[in-house]
């Protein structure tokens, strides 16, 4: 599967760590924004960079890692056609995908460690919409984007 990465300086070396690890099970990492070592940066540049590659087809999902995920989380759902959801267990990230069809997985560095980071991406990236009433309930959201839910 093609996808992006990103985090800020928080969420550096968990990102990292998955860019290897998900590059070896044979994904494709089409764009990655993570900075250098001892750099500072802000969450929402990092979910720029992968909102923008996951709404352009460019990569088929993105993960964003920071201190807690709800930053990235934020900023990467202000890019239409994102939905970014923060997951902190392997039920999150199940739910995320198979209900809300969720493209960006935003993860907590600071709370969750590589091992549970690792087992939510392995879930998150195994599970598929499920479509019929969520379906429903995507096109809600994508007319509240549109600004067509009036």
């Amino acid at each position: 599967m093609k996808l992006a990465i990103g985090s800020d300086h928080r969420g550096r070396d968990a990102a990292l760590h998955l860019e290897k690890r998900l590059r070896d099970a044979g994904h494709e990492i089409v764009a990655m924004a993570v900075l250098g070592e001892g750099e500072i940066g802000d969450y929402p540049d990092a979910a720029s960079v992968v909102g923008r590659s996951v709404a352009s087809g460019e990569a088929a999902r993105g993960i964003l890692i920071c201190g807690t995920g709800l930053g990235m989380a934020i900023a990467a759902n202000k890019i239409q056609g994102v939905r970014a959801a923060t997951a902190h267990d392997e039920i999150t990230a199940e739910l995320s995908r198979s209900h809300l069809d969720a493209n960006v997985c935003c993860l907590s560095a600071d709370l969750l460690g590589l091992r549970l980071i690792e087992k939510i991406v392995d879930r998150w990236l195994t599970i598929e919409f499920e479509g019929g009433r969520h379906q429903r309930r995507i096109e809600k959201i994508n007319a509240i984007e549109a600004g067509e839910d009036n």
